[in-house]
């Protein structure tokens, strides 16, 4: 026998307390409390929900094991991001902003998939005409694909028991539902409970599950947190400049988390960027840079590629000093700023500084710290740096050059770039690019500048 009570959950985090409140005490949002009736089981009944996974106990070594099956998706820049490609079974959740396309590359994934298994398109948002027409402008095959258009939980889990797809994409996890639980569509209670039963049932039948999830208004994917701790990976989809696409995975336990896809989009579809460098690095005339511009070398997983930092200083209108800067952390700018004006002289506490990176992508490595301090002296000297030097290094707050990671694939890719000159604090003895070691800020700065004063 099962009793009704009423609880309320937070829409945006997913808090539960037993009575309305108007502010959320766990992230702060106002009225973001939506009531839910709960049926709780009493004491002394039988339950009598069905568990979709094994419930029989018995020792972990007696437990068969079969190794998964990893198969590539047709996208080489997802399958960098998933671990070398699709892993059955598996559940997966992509997040991103509203046209960025997620469905775009669930289709293109199931239209190369479809040819190694039966696949499943669940839409919740569009018509089956809807998603015929987009497959067929992108020029995809859509014989093979199989869609569903109902978003009752109950009739999906049918479904998948029945026709056993290899692969599944659920367009979106807030249009589902359960009839069993009384809240509406998207809510928490919802997401939770579709999210973890259709994730149990996909590695109950050997499928690889992927879930599109909204976000919110801070970019984070929308419902509870702990929806992250159900699925298997977890893929976000970012904006940058010039129309290209970043995926980046938070978590992913079949693979690494460094990895960085890069997709640009046309009316065909996403497409994977071959020539990273070709979108991060600015072409310009042989008579130089101007200055504020530095170079640096990124590494993304097992990416390595060279990003154009821009930095503008300028005196500040109020006197005291404002940081805009979108691509790297306010933080990191102002502490280099910092270092700078103790260790190498340069005032900048009454400056406004503007700091971008070309192409848009968003750089938290701390081996930018030394071409950031270029970039910045450069600007508020008004000295352009040589076109053909690059720099990477941590700064520690007592103005030393500090060694980073994966120093030798660095310098290779700026001699491969056409990179003649590397400061850095590590060698690399004259093999592939000119430059000394340097030890401290004032060391990188007479090296960087002493020539083109």
């Amino acid at each position: 026998m099962k009793e009704s009570t009423v609880r309320y959950v937070c829409r945006e985090c997913g808090h539960v307390e037993t009575k309305w409140n108007g502010r959320c005490p766990e992230c702060g949002s106002w009225n973001s409390f939506d009531e839910e009736s709960v049926s709780v089981q009493l004491k002394g009944s039988k339950a009598d929900e069905k568990s979709v996974m094994d419930n029989e106990v018995r020792k972990l070594s007696d437990v068969p094991f079969e190794p998964g099956m990893r198969v590539t998706s047709g996208l080489d820049e997802l399958d960098r991001i998933l671990g070398g490609g699709v892993m059955r079974p598996s559940s997966v959740l992509v997040g991103g902003e509203p046209g960025i396309g997620k469905s775009t590359i669930m289709i293109q994934m199931l239209s190369s998939l479809s040819e190694k298994d039966s696949v499943l398109y669940v839409s919740g948002e569009e018509s089956p005409s809807q998603v015929r027409l987009r497959s067929e402008r992108l020029g995809l095959s859509t014989s093979s694909i199989s869609i569903f258009c109902d978003t009752r939980l109950e009739a999906l889990s049918s479904t998948i028991e029945r026709i056993k797809p290899g692969y599944i994409v659920i367009d979106s996890l807030q249009t589902l539902y359960s009839v069993s639980i009384s809240s509406i569509a998207g809510s928490p209670n919802q997401i939770k409970a579709c999210c973890m039963e259709l994730s149990l049932l996909a590695k109950k039948i050997g499928a690889a599950i992927f879930f599109i999830a909204h976000v919110t208004k801070d970019g984070t994917i929308a419902g509870p947190k702990i929806v992250e701790h159900i699925v298997d990976t977890v893929l976000y989809f970012e904006s940058a400049e010039s129309g290209l696409r970043l995926l980046r995975a938070s978590k992913n336990r079949f693979g690494s988390v460094d990895e960085i896809g890069l997709f640009t989009m046309d009316e065909k579809g996403l497409h994977g960027l071959k020539d990273p460098s070709s979108v991060f690095l600015s072409s310009r005339a042989a008579e130089g840079l101007p200055s504020g511009i530095a170079f640096t070398p990124a590494v993304e997983g097992s990416r390595t590629f060279a990003v154009e930092i821009q930095a503008l200083v300028v005196p500040a209108k109020t006197g005291l000093q404002r940081i805009y800067s979108d691509r790297i952390d306010n933080a990191r700018v102002s502490r280099v700023a910092a270092i700078l004006q103790k260790h190498a002289g340069l005032m900048l506490a009454d400056q406004d500084i503007y700091v971008n990176v070309a192409g848009g992508i968003k750089l938290s490595d701390v081996s930018i710290e030394l071409a950031l301090a270029l970039a910045l002296y450069s600007s508020k000297e008004d000295i352009p740096l040589s076109p053909d030097l690059a720099a990477f290094g941590e700064l520690s707050l007592a103005g030393e050059v500090r060694p980073v990671q994966f120093a030798e694939r660095r310098i290779r890719t700026l001699s491969e770039m056409g990179f003649r000159k590397v400061l850095s604090a590590d060698s690399n003895d004259g093999r592939l690019i000119a430059g000394k070691p340097v030890s401290d800020i004032k060391a990188a700065l007479i090296a960087a500048f002493s020539k083109r004063k």
